[in-house]
């Protein structure tokens, strides 16, 4: 029997390449044992029989200026087999003839290991999260398990931290979205382990239920996860990033209904909105459900902007620029839109959009939103109150509130391509794109959109009063529903039939 000077334990067998054979025939001894295959890989039994896969080498150089002597562990038998301990053996030695210490790769690809096992799809999606949103999940968490569970953007004051591109509901339908469909399946794998097929495996679930434009935003999310990744370090491709070609088209959006619909020509089309404001405005309901439907045809603005519209956005209500300004935070648009600096809407107010917000001011001056809830004044009208007052008036199916934004567009445009072409002029009219400027459309050129948001104001102020007079020319005054019953009896002869 040889004695390893290095170990200080006994050897057997050396020189014998070892075998399965002998290797399952290792027992235990007195003292620990070793029991040498080649290339410096040996088997050591411990006194309590555990086999374990080792590697004498030497390395760099000790106090005493010697070569400095090491021992490298690759695994125990049988979990690691003996050819398994032969490649380990080869993959160390490759290192040594690199100039590599294999003790320290070792611990260097453990704590990678680790750290790619830190990194889950979730961990790295709050990361990306909470850079967009403003939000800390942290204090998200909290608040929700203050209140069950239940939480909302519109309290989302509670756990912004700092300003961000998105708006606070982007924020929450993003987060939903992904603790919803996402998460669950893959959120707490590694974020290098999540590869191309099984993201489009969770995908098409969500199309299979019929969801397909979620489908198509979550993976935009996904994508916007992995290039986050990418950035910091911590996964090398974006498997999210091709795969809108594996997922079902979008379905076209369906076209809002307006009540211009099938009519001909601006003077048709302009009566009829007319009468749907006449029907509607004769409802019984509050006060400022009718201010809210008259202001928003006046302005021709989207629906959400009315709702969540606060009294501190108006600016010179008393002088000679009156106008509404719209956070852009607020407005339709990516995130770019959203986190542009000078990206607010200017909204010229008419003389006619005055005297609404001095009849709302009676009932909501007070508050910060001029249209709020009904319920509570603190949170914005909700966005079916102007939809079931159209229903109620009549006209539900034939107009939404959304569709006041292309009667303003068809009927101005016409009335101003008209007046273009009577004075001698032929194609479109110039006041077509100030229009487009009025209805806040996202532009395709993004810095020529920037640099137009605020210009042509005075013209944009002549169409607006010009627009008001044609709607409202001959209506009573917004006053009038100040003070009205708000709903019908319960007996007598009801409300009138349509």
């Amino acid at each position: 029997m040889a004695f390893d000077m290095v170990s200080g334990l006994s050897i057997h067998g050396i020189g014998i390449m070892l075998n399965d054979a002998k290797v399952k025939a290792a027992k235990p001894r007195e003292k620990a044992y070793k029991i040498a295959d080649s290339g410096s890989l040996y088997l050591n039994v411990s006194t309590t029989g555990v086999r374990s896969w080792r590697m004498n080498y030497t390395f760099g150089r000790n106090a005493a200026g010697k070569p400095q002597q090491k021992t490298l562990t690759f695994g125990t038998y049988p979990a690691m087999t003996l050819v398994a301990a032969r490649a380990k053996r080869d993959e160390a030695k490759g290192m040594l003839n690199d100039g590599r210490d294999p003790a320290v790769e070792k611990v260097v690809a453990a704590k990678a290991k680790a750290m790619e096992h830190a990194n889950t799809l979730r961990s790295v999606g709050d990361r990306w999260f909470e850079l967009n949103s403003g939000w800390s999940l942290e204090k998200l968490n909290a608040y929700r398990a203050e209140h069950k569970g239940k939480w909302s953007h519109r309290t989302a004051r509670h756990w912004t931290v700092h300003r961000a591109p998105w708006s606070p509901v982007h924020s929450a339908d993003v987060l939903m979205s992904l603790e919803r469909d996402i998460y669950p399946a893959i959120g707490d794998l590694p974020i290098t382990a999540v590869k191309a097929p099984k993201l489009l495996e969770v995908l098409q679930k969500v199309e299979k239920r019929g969801a397909i434009e979620t489908a198509h935003r979550l993976r935009q999310r996904c994508a916007g996860i992995f290039a986050y990744g990418v950035g910091a370090g911590l996964c090398e491709m974006n498997p999210a990033a091709g795969l809108g070609a594996n997922l079902k088209d979008k379905p076209k959006s369906k076209k809002q209904p307006s009540i211009i619909d099938g009519k001909r020509g601006p003077e048709e089309q302009l009566a009829a909105v007319r009468q749907m404001m006449v029907d509607c405005e004769a409802e019984r309901c509050r006060a400022s459900t009718k201010l809210a439907l008259r202001f928003i045809a006046l302005t021709a603005v989207r629906p959400n902007e009315v709702h969540g519209a606060r009294w501190d956005e108006l600016h010179d209500l008393d002088g000679k620029d009156p106008r509404w300004v719209i956070p852009s935070e607020r407005m339709k648009g990516d995130e770019d839109r959203k986190a542009e600096e000078d990206g607010d809407h200017i909204v010229p107010l008419s003389r006619q959009a005055l005297a609404v917000l001095d009849a709302a001011r009676l009932v909501t001056g007070q508050f910060p939103l001029i249209f709020p809830s009904e319920r509570n004044p603190f949170k914005p009208m909700s966005e079916n109150t102007l939809r079931a007052l159209l229903i109620r008036g009549g006209y539900g199916g034939r107009h939404v509130p959304h569709g006041f934004r292309a009667a303003f567009s068809t009927i101005m445009n016409e009335r101003a391509d008209r007046e273009w072409r009577a004075t001698g002029h032929t194609g479109a009219s110039p006041d077509r794109a100030i229009i487009d400027l009025m209805l806040a459309h996202v532009p395709e050129n993004k810095v020529e959109g920037a640099y137009n948001r605020a210009s042509y104001l005075d013209r944009r102020r002549e169409l607006a009063e010009e627009w008001a007079d044609l709607l409202t020319a001959d209506f009573w005054e917004p006053e009038i529903h100040l003070g009205q019953p708000i709903r019908y009896a319960a007996t007598g002869p009801g409300r009138r039939s349509k």
